[in-house]
């Protein structure tokens, strides 16, 4: 019976200690997808849907703006050096009075596509350039410029223990016209915990060299990955601030939501 009790004990013991070790193990899985996930140019495939409301548009501070982006991220192998990864930002939005007496419009907006051609193996700094194209989708004169254009675009990032940081950066003409030169910067900071939670901070700011207007939101949130039976999501909130809005820009605080969906390889 002592012996049969002790068998029980270490069986149990046993079954305990495997347990905890693959919880351990997958929850430092999640936190390494976690942190691989704050790469724009990481070789995963991910499909972020980032909503953000915006409020206090026009002169007199009357609109707002709820900006749905799905922004696919694809990587594909050039060769056994290099990637190519495609972003991906499909807008979908709804906007009231961003102008005085404006209205209100529903639909998609403009169309950008980044191709960052980026080395699969770093060294400690991670970077990737190509070009942007900007296509001109938007379903209304209020929604996008409804002007093609293109220009280019590159990344410099670094993943320093659980810290990521770089930033974008990209600048777009229109083509055949005049209408659209404008400049986007999005610096970004992130930290990963081993629990999968990560907390960052960056600006996405344009400058527009036509009207020589700067729009500057500041953006920190908070995320969690989570498992929707196998398939890992990052969910994000997070709130930030117009330190410096374009002219009849949106101007205070802004909120935004965020799912970041993983998907495997094929």
């Amino acid at each position: 019976n002592n012996n049969m009790k002790n068998t029980n004990f270490k069986n149990v013991l046993l079954s305990v200690t495997l347990s905890s070790l693959i919880v351990l193990s997958a929850e430092a899985n999640d936190a390494d997808l976690a942190q691989e996930i704050t790469n724009p140019v990481a070789d995963i495939m991910t499909i972020p849907i980032q909503m953000t409301y915006d409020k206090n548009i026009n002169q007199r501070d009357e609109g707002y703006k709820v900006q749905t982006n799905i922004q696919p991220v694809l990587p594909f192998a050039l060769n056994e050096d290099y990637n190519l990864i495609t972003r991906t930002i499909l807008p979908v939005v709804k906007q009231k009075d961003i102008r005085v007496n404006s209205g209100s419009q529903f639909g998609l907006g403009d169309t950008s596509m980044s191709f960052f051609v980026s080395p699969k193996k770093s060294s400690g700094v991670i970077w990737g350039a190509g070009p942007i194209i900007l296509i001109p989708t938007a379903t209304d004169d209020f929604l996008g410029a409804k002007k093609w254009g293109v220009g280019p675009t590159g990344i410099v990032a670094a993943m320093l223990g659980q810290w990521t940081l770089g930033g974008i950066a990209n600048h777009i003409w229109s083509v055949n016209t005049d209408d659209i030169s404008s400049t986007f910067l999005q610096p970004f900071a992130a930290y990963t915990w081993q629990s999968a939670w990560t907390v960052s901070l960056q600006s996405e700011t344009t400058y527009d060299w036509n009207k020589k207007d700067w729009a500057v939101p500041v953006t920190a949130a908070v995320s969690k990955l989570v498992r929707f039976g196998k398939v890992p999501v990052s969910l994000q909130a997070g709130t930030g601030y117009w330190y410096k809005s374009a002219q009849g820009g949106p101007e205070g605080v802004r909120f935004r939501l965020q799912a970041n969906i993983i998907l495997p390889k094929f």
